[in-house]
C-alpha cells in the first residue's frame, strides 16, 4: 500500500503517472505553456492538469532555478511539459482557463 504525504511532493511520483510504451520506456514529453511563477499562475495550471490526469514537468529555462531557490520565484517563468500523447486535451484545457479570464 501507498502512504499519501500530504503538502510535500515526492521524487518519482510524476514518473509512476507518466504514460510508458510497449517496451516500458517513457513516452515523449511535449511543450504545453510558459507560465508566471511569481502569480502562482504555473502552480494552478500544473494542480488543474494534474485534477484532470494529466502528469506534468516544470523546467525553469535559464538560471531560473536558481532564482525559485534564492527569492522563492523564478522570473524567467516556468515551461510546463506533458506527456505527447495528452498535448491536446492539455492544451483545450488550459485554452477553457484563459478564455474564462477573458469574460
Amino acid at each position: 500500500m501507498k502512504k499519501e504525504e500530504w503538502g510535500r511532493s515526492g521524487a518519482g511520483l510524476v514518473s509512476d503517472r507518466w504514460p510508458k510504451d510497449e517496451a516500458g520506456r517513457a513516452e515523449e514529453s511535449a511543450f504545453l505553456c510558459t507560465r508566471s511563477n511569481t502569480d502562482m499562475s504555473d502552480e494552478l495550471t500544473v494542480n488543474m492538469l494534474e485534477a484532470y490526469g494529466i502528469p506534468c514537468v516544470r523546467d525553469y529555462p535559464g538560471n531560473g532555478s536558481f532564482g525559485r531557490v534564492i527569492m522563492g520565484a523564478s522570473g524567467t517563468g516556468v515551461d510546463i511539459f506533458v506527456p505527447k500523447s495528452m498535448l491536446e486535451t492539455a492544451q483545450k484545457l488550459i485554452e477553457g482557463v484563459e478564455n474564462d479570464e477573458e469574460l
